[in-house]
């Protein structure tokens, strides 16, 4: 019952047009960025290492190495911060989430592609 009531809360606030990615892809993240009343659209780039949550509350995390240093952010997909998510490249993993990545430099990062 609570669940149900909660569905129909939420489904105006989601969006409809979510593009199709999963865990080890690289991802295009397009988010709105606010400089004083000017409004650019930023473009962050890395391998998707994590989903989580459900409905409106589902995030996914983004890695990627900026000066050698790895980076991670958190986005939530049904944002109106986040413009859109273009997957770019599919890679095949065998697990949920790819924390492993953390301890890696350099090449041992890499994953290997998905053909179709």
């Amino acid at each position: 019952m609570s669940q149900e009531l909660m569905n129909k809360v939420e489904a105006p606030f989601k969006k409809a047009d979510v593009d199709e990615f999963e865990i080890g892809d690289t991802v295009d993240v397009h988010t709105k960025i606010l400089e004083g009343n000017k409004e650019r659209i930023q473009v962050y780039t890395g391998t998707v290492i994590a989903r989580s949550g459900s409905g409106t509350r589902e995030m996914f995390t983004v890695r990627r190495i900026v000066g050698g240093e790895g980076v991670e952010k958190k986005f939530p997909i049904h944002s109106p911060k986040v413009d859109k998510i273009v997957s770019t490249r599919k890679s095949v993993v065998r697990r949920a989430k790819l924390y492993y990545l953390r301890d890696r430099v350099g090449k041992a990062t890499r994953l290997a592609e998905r053909r179709a």
